[in-house]
């Protein structure tokens, strides 16, 4: 299992007159510690009107500052908002393929659909938002592959370094987009901050059986590739991360994250999504069956789920309870290195292929967050065998 960094350059306040700069250039510094560590890659999001939840509105060009300050570590893209009212798909291909010259072969790509408040940013349809992120998954490798008849018969240069292009991926979070990721032959970016490792492994599963049956992949080649990311903080004792303020950097987070996604209306959504499959005639695909199972064996929602179900309902949960609720499912990786290691092999041994390690959170100060790289950092050979 690769070990990788996620990062959304979070802004919390109270805020200082430079507050911005000096953000970005923590996580500049933040990048190139990390490369020089061997982490396998930087993962920067896209995120617009975030305020203080991220202020990565541009990544392109944050990767492409990576590009020239770094040696190593890959520089992906988690994930490109791809619906074109956001991002031209003729400009998600300019630019990634311009980034992998610069970075000498080093992109990932991933894509997802983004979010409501985005979307009313953008002025896009919601209803229209699946169809296009599936044209777009099919119609940017034409593009890197020369195919004019999606250009308008007009050439688009430059062309990747990679060849044929570099590995694809989907940000998911329901079993139906982990089965639509793997059905698509791309890599799946999945989010566990919120699972349960049990939940966790059954997704992996799902994902691998799905892109087991991958016959025509969305790009030239099928990336059976999992990454799931958790928020992960190490300090030299475990008490000493928990006095850093992991517990509250958790819960902020945590708290920011259903605000701006809008996770109430997200979640009736899906919820009526993952209905339409379990009923559906055709019986859902493996999506459907997995939420069959899960509803036939739910034991009722456990401590986290009861959490965030307030949090959803307008209460505010004391930090310290919704750390320890995530905690007891196993959802983040806080500690010494040794409860590091023990929490990272949890992981590991679920067949994970790479683990997007997010520790610049909440209200973490540089200075810990710096240590914190550092030392997972070490832990990084006894979990990236293939170096």
């Amino acid at each position: 299992m690769k070990l990788d960094i996620f990062s959304e350059i979070q802004d919390p306040k109270p805020w200082t007159p430079d507050h911005q700069h000096l953000r970005m250039t923590q996580a500049l510094e933040q990048a190139e510690l990390a490369d020089s560590l061997g982490y396998g890659c930087w993962w920067q999001v896209e995120h617009h009107g975030a305020q203080e939840f991220s202020l990565s509105s541009a990544p392109e060009l944050f990767l492409a500052a990576l590009s020239q300050r770094t040696a190593r570590i890959r520089l992906g893209h988690a994930a490109v908002l791809a619906p074109p009212q956001i991002n031209h798909p003729i400009r998600v291909a300019e630019r990634a393929a311009v980034l992998d010259h610069l970075s000498g072969g080093r992109v990932e790509l991933g894509l997802t659909r983004s979010t409501a408040p985005e979307w009313r940013l953008f002025g896009v349809d919601p209803a229209t938002v699946r169809r296009q992120v599936a044209e777009v998954f099919e119609t940017v490798p034409r593009i890197w592959g020369g195919d004019l008849s999606v250009t308008g018969g007009v050439p688009v240069v430059p062309s990747p370094l990679q060849t044929p292009h570099p590995p694809l991926w989907q940000a998911a979070s329901t079993p139906g987009s982990f089965e639509e990721a793997g059905r698509r032959g791309v890599g799946v970016l999945g989010t566990t901050l919120w699972e349960p490792l049990e939940r966790v492994s059954r997704l992996v599963e799902l994902y691998r059986a799905a892109a087991a049956e991958c016959r025509e992949p969305a790009g030239a080649f099928v990336n059976d590739q999992i990454a799931f990311f958790t928020f992960v903080h190490c300090a030299d004792t475990d008490e000493q991360a928990m006095r850093d303020g992991a517990a509250a950097a958790a819960a902020w987070y945590t708290a920011r994250a259903l605000t701006f996604f809008e996770a109430a209306d997200a979640f009736l959504e899906n919820m009526n999504r993952e209905k339409e499959l379990m009923a559906s005639p055709d019986g859902g695909g493996r999506a459907g069956a997995f939420l069959r199972a899960e509803a036939g064996a739910a034991a009722g929602p456990n401590a986290a789920q009861l959490a965030i179900g307030r949090i959803l309902q307008g209460e505010t949960v004391p930090e310290e309870e919704l750390f320890e609720a995530l905690s007891e499912q196993g959802s983040l990786i806080v500690g010494s290195p040794e409860t590091v290691r023990k929490k990272l092999r949890a992981y590991a041994d679920l067949g994970i292929d790479r683990l997007m390690c997010f520790q610049q959170v909440g209200g973490l100060s540089h200075e810990s967050v710096m240590r914190s790289i550092e030392l997972v950092g070490e832990l990084i050979p006894e979990f990236d065998l293939a170096g």
